[in-house]
């Protein structure tokens, strides 16, 4: 039964409708500073805590649920406690609704001065959480907005909140406690020891991922393997964690899937015009702008149209009719765009088995963040590669043939999707497609053979990007014996000269990007 609750929130998120509600249904209110205010001058009766504890306020703020009465009133466990409790002048708390100061938010201020972020470490709100989380047997505790309307449900129908309910809210929020904890001890060993911690420093000394379960799998990888998606707490919105499920076509994503997706995703991500990239098995199999999205994606999928069957397919721009019926023509596991007009989404969600994924907002091709791979023991951390664009402008040309205008563009096109084709990457390009692809071979010279036979006549005139040096001039001899006109790769082996040699007598032009894309 929840006959008083205690109310003290940095988000406000809809808390006068909810704690009018409760008020509504016969729940004394209790709470303090900002939030007691609000309540307040919302004509909602409310009890400040100061007046509960019979103790005021102290040190501007810092010292007000720090009390025996509150924390009493939270841990008390029924008839055990009654009497210890009414000794002290307290009275059961059976709902706690807390969230805690804005760090991560003070945080990425970059005006905020340390003082001013270290005074946004809640010390009160992270008590109370973990005392109605710990006495979740009598408690309910409440740190989401998104909760609220489902404990007013439960208050409605039987006076209070199951107690299977009340262990998972209490779970919820030892995990917000958690990541906040996690939070300042990230940003406190940013530079352990300095008066003013840097910001900018990106590889704490602790490190604390925080991550909540989005749905189980179907499967792992592999059917014999176990599997569930974990949602960063803080996806970006833009993200594939944070994107909306508008057709799941009778099933949701696979382990495979979401890493699919995520792949077409920031390939996609790469261009401004309007672009549409197929992948299959992580690699970009066809990749094509065009003058509508429609056409960019017609030519993404005649690039390879087997390895297309079954893939996965990412958009850069809002899908219109035009392009809902060109993707309804051939089996795709899923769709990935910015959204869909209405009449589009109709011919998709109407295609069986179809995932379709609305990303909402873009993150651009240079938004930085760091990226994570677990390995046997420990995790491997990097930012995000978010170069690519302009290098093949900014390179330096090391035959004696300069490319044309037009080859420029096709190797700067070329350059871009090198960055996502697993290493050792190959790609063949004409204009503003793909032509050719290899991928993730153990030797360079026979992902050049694989982009080669992909190509076929379409290699004549083509240009290549190669997203690590030649080794040998072997691969450059054999795409120039097949048309390639072109190349643009980092440069940097020890054999440079005979490879520069070797695209001079086949009157190649070769630009030296000086920059690396392996990707593992």
């Amino acid at each position: 039964m929840i006959r008083r609750a205690l109310l003290s929130v940095s988000d406000k998120t809809d808390l006068i409708s909810f704690a009018r509600a409760l008020a509504a249904r016969g729940v004394e209110l209790l709470s303090t500073g900002g939030t007691q205010k609000a309540l307040a001058d919302a004509g909602i009766p409310v009890t400040p805590v100061e007046a509960y504890t019979g103790s005021p306020e102290v040190m501007d703020g810092r010292v007000k649920t720090l009390h025996p009465r509150v924390h009493g009133g939270i841990l008390m466990r029924g008839a055990i406690d009654d009497a210890d409790l009414a000794r002290l002048g307290g009275k059961p708390i059976d709902l706690v609704v807390v969230n805690l100061y804005p760090f991560a938010k003070t945080v990425a201020n970059p005006a905020a001065t340390h003082a001013e972020i270290i005074e946004n470490i809640d010390i009160g709100g992270p008590s109370m959480v973990r005392s109605a989380a710990k006495n979740h047997a009598r408690v309910a505790v409440v740190c989401d907005p998104a909760d609220y309307a489902g404990i007013l449900a439960d208050i409605e129908e039987s006076g209070g909140v199951p107690l299977g309910k009340r262990q998972r809210l209490a779970a919820k929020a030892f995990g917000h406690t958690a990541a906040y904890d996690g939070m300042i001890a990230g940003y406190l060993s940013s530079a352990v020891g300095d008066a003013e911690p840097n910001r900018g420093e990106k590889y704490p000394e602790l490190l604390t991922l925080a991550f909540e379960r989005a749905y189980s799998l179907r499967y792992g990888e592999n059917p014999h393997q176990t599997g569930a998606f974990y949602r960063d707490r803080d996806a970006k919105v833009g993200s594939l964690a944070a994107a909306q499920s508008l057709g799941a076509g009778g099933k949701e994503l696979s382990f495979n899937n979401l890493v699919d997706v995520d792949a077409a995703l920031e390939a996609v991500r790469e261009h401004e015009e309007p672009a549409a990239v197929v992948v299959k098995h992580t690699n970009p199999c066809g990749v094509s702008l065009g003058a509508d999205l429609a056409s960019a994606y017609r030519t993404a999928r005649e690039a390879d149209p087997v390895s297309a069957f079954g893939g996965i397919v990412a958009l850069n721009r809002e899908v219109d009719l035009a392009t809902a019926k060109v993707l309804a023509e051939t089996f795709l596991e899923c769709v990935v765009a910015p959204g869909y007009a209405p009449d589009a989404l109709a011919v998709l969600t109407a295609k069986k088995n179809l995932r379709i994924l609305a990303t909402g907002a873009w993150l651009p091709a240079s938004d930085a963040e760091l990226t994570y791979k677990r390995v046997s023991g420990g995790i491997v951390v990097q930012d995000r590669d978010a170069t690519a664009g302009g290098e093949v402008a900014r390179g330096r040309v090391v035959t004696k043939r300069a490319p044309t205008a037009e080859e420029l563009k096709a190797l700067d096109f070329a350059w871009k999707v090198s960055k996502h084709v697993k290493s050792n990457a190959i790609v063949f390009a004409r204009e503003s497609r793909t032509v050719g692809v290899g991928a993730g071979q153990m030797s360079r010279v026979e992902s050049v053979k694989i982009a080669v036979g992909k190509a076929g006549e379409l290699a004549k005139g083509a240009v290549m990007a190669s997203d690590a040096f030649f080794p040998f001039p072997d691969g450059l001899e054999l795409a120039a014996q097949h048309g390639i006109v072109a190349v643009a790769q980092p440069g940097g082996s020890v054999k440079d000269e005979e490879i520069i040699a070797a695209a001079d007598r086949a009157a190649l032009a070769m630009v030296f990007t000086g920059a690396r894309h392996f990707r593992h």
